[in-house]
């Protein structure tokens, strides 16, 4: 058991004496240098923008929403006489092609 002892004893010195024995570095860390000044002036801040009032907030919407549904106008209107004009040019069509009893007549000829 004093052996035992005795073992225990110098593995323990010899580990705390590896541990707090290590070689310091040569030169310690360097603190940060703060930044230089480049000779350039701060310039101020801008000025805060007065706040618009909420009813002119709310007018610009009401403005916006119109625009919206002329333009929804505008578009159901652009849209109908389109198929107008291709209902138009497709009856033109039909009355200008020949029929198919003229057609095997013409053939019969």
């Amino acid at each position: 058991m004093n052996k035992l002892s005795a073992l225990i004893a110098t593995l323990f010195a010899a580990a705390t004496l590896t541990a707090f024995a290590q070689a310091t570095p040569a030169t310690p860390a360097k603190p940060a240098e703060p930044a230089k000044a480049t000779g350039t002036k701060a310039t101020p801040a801008m000025p805060a923008m007065p706040a618009k009032p909420a009813a002119t907030a709310a007018k610009s919407d009401k403005d916006d929403m119109n625009k919206d549904k002329n333009k929804k106008k505008k578009v159901k209107k652009a849209k109908k006489e389109k198929t107008e004009k291709t209902a138009a040019a497709k009856a033109d069509a039909k009355k200008a092609a020949p029929k198919k009893d003229d057609m095997k007549e013409a053939a019969k000829k």
